[in-house]
């Protein structure tokens, strides 16, 4: 392949990238939304909740930090918990090194920080789909799925941010977290094994309410994961 083939292939796969990415667009803006009314809800200012979308860009691991500061964790289970969620972004970039692992340390880099469910599970659809993809096209093809979803994150989290300033105190909007939460996990539940750990996380967190700062939930969650993996080797074992 010549030097101008590769270049138009890379420009290719960025914005097909691009054009993949768009209709993601459609469910970051209500959630990145959301995220800054209930964030300004909890008491965060405009400059921490603004720190918080960018740094970390991973829904649902800032709503269950939210969660636990609005509970007035300690900051190591705050961290932690943070951290229980997002564990699948390790296997994530696991799955990405035979695809991306030849890319410059800074592509890599990029790559990692834009490593969310929408990048990850488009991309490497198309990976398997296109084996012949150079590691150059496939890193442009991932920054171009990341293009249309990032900024919008970004923005929509300080339009949310600038409603939930104006939303009256008397609204009490407390109940938006968990209804958030159980929207996003009840599609979740796809296998015994999810049924069950939703089923363990339940009855722990409940048994644990006690507990002080949000403690009883990140035991739950660990309990739910130790269930979920459980029942998930027993019935491969089964079949």
């Amino acid at each position: 392949m010549t030097t101008s083939t590769a270049k138009v292939a890379t420009r290719r796969a960025y914005f097909d990238g691009i054009r993949d990415g768009l209709p993601f667009v459609f469910v970051v803006i209500p959630f990145s939304t959301l995220f800054g009314v209930v964030a300004t809800d909890a008491g965060l200012t405009l400059a921490q909740a603004m720190g918080f979308t960018v740094l970390v860009i991973a829904g649902a691991a800032q709503f269950a930090a939210l969660q636990m500061m609005m509970e007035d964790a300690a900051f190591a289970l705050v961290l932690l918990a943070a951290l229980a969620v997002n564990l699948r972004m390790a296997m994530y970039s696991a799955s990405l090194v035979p695809y991306l692992g030849a890319a410059p340390m800074w592509q890599r880099a990029l790559v990692a920080y834009l490593n969310f469910d929408q990048t990850y599970l488009t991309s490497v659809t198309r990976y398997e789909a296109r084996p012949e993809m150079s590691v150059r096209e496939r890193v442009q093809y991932f920054l171009g799925v990341a293009t249309p979803i990032t900024p919008f994150w970004y923005v929509m989290t300080l339009v949310g941010i600038y409603a939930g300033t104006a939303i009256p105190d008397a609204w009490a909007l407390d109940f938006i977290l968990p209804i958030t939460f159980l929207a996003m996990v009840a599609p979740m539940l796809k296998s015994p094994a999810h049924i069950a750990a939703a089923a363990v996380s339940i009855i722990v967190a409940l048994l644990l309410i006690g507990l002080p700062s949000g403690t009883g939930l990140l035991i739950a969650a660990f309990a739910a994961m130790i269930t979920g993996a459980a029942v998930e080797t027993w019935l491969e074992n089964r079949a």
